[in-house]
């Protein structure tokens, strides 16, 4: 069976339907067991999602390597990715990091200008279908400075809603990218004392552990990255 939605408004397939059932009943098995415990009145329920997947549409989709080539793939020709990284696949090589968004670790900092020139010269639909990347400035937004600590690309590149730089032909979507059906999730919260409500202002998930902290009665400052990063508790949470 074939999953995944069937058009933009996010109308599910059979096999996506039948995967929600599923967890439809599995949360209810957990709520009829707390009840029996008598836990129930007492237990704050969170049910979200690390990621989404893009595309929801799937008329949308396309493998970029399959139609045309990646990021990866042109920086490895031009000799300006590390046998780690290169898409070539070396001895000893674990390939690039791409699927909805490619990460590029250059051999040297100093190859950035020209890999970006690359990238720019195979920007079209029918090269990497380049939405948008990020490098130098711009990367130094988010991000730590990639000469300084490793662990940053020194180029991340987002593609056109709907492309992935992957060879599969079984994907439908993929996820770890920037776009809108990446970084949107489900969030819901349950106590008995709530009253049914929703939330349209800006959350995120980054909130949801100061919240399960607010409400075992500790303070939330005790997490060293919400002193860290200021994040708030939920708003609208009715916790007494």
């Amino acid at each position: 069976m074939t999953g995944g939605y069937l058009d933009a408004a996010g109308t599910p397939t059979q096999a996506l339907l039948g995967e929600f059932k599923f967890v439809d009943a599995s949360i209810g098995a957990f709520v009829r067991e707390l009840k029996a415990k008598d836990l129930y009145d007492t237990t704050l329920i969170v049910i979200t999602a690390k990621h989404g997947q893009s595309p929801i549409d799937p008329h949308l989709y396309v493998s970029q390597l399959i139609n045309g080539t990646s990021p990866a793939t042109l920086l490895s020709n031009a000799g300006y990715l590390p046998d780690s990284e290169n898409t070539n696949m070396p001895p000893g090589g674990i390939g690039p990091t791409e699927d909805d968004v490619s990460l590029l670790w250059l051999k040297s900092a100093a190859d950035t200008e020209p890999s970006v020139k690359i990238l720019e010269q195979n920007a079209s639909a029918t090269g990497i279908a380049l939405g948008q990347f990020y490098y130098g400035p711009s990367l130094a937004l988010n991000y730590n400075d990639p000469t300084v600590d490793p662990r940053t690309p020194d180029i991340i590149v987002t593609p056109n809603v709907g492309v992935t730089y992957s060879g599969s032909t079984a994907k439908l979507a993929e996820h770890g990218g920037f776009a809108h059906d990446d970084t949107n999730v489900i969030l819901l919260l349950s106590h008995s004392c709530f009253q049914p409500d929703t939330v349209r202002a800006a959350v995120g998930t980054a909130q949801v552990a100061p919240t399960i902290l607010k409400a075992l009665g500790i303070n939330p400052w005790a997490l060293s990255a919400v002193r860290a990063e200021g994040t708030s508790v939920l708003p609208a949470v009715q916790l007494k």
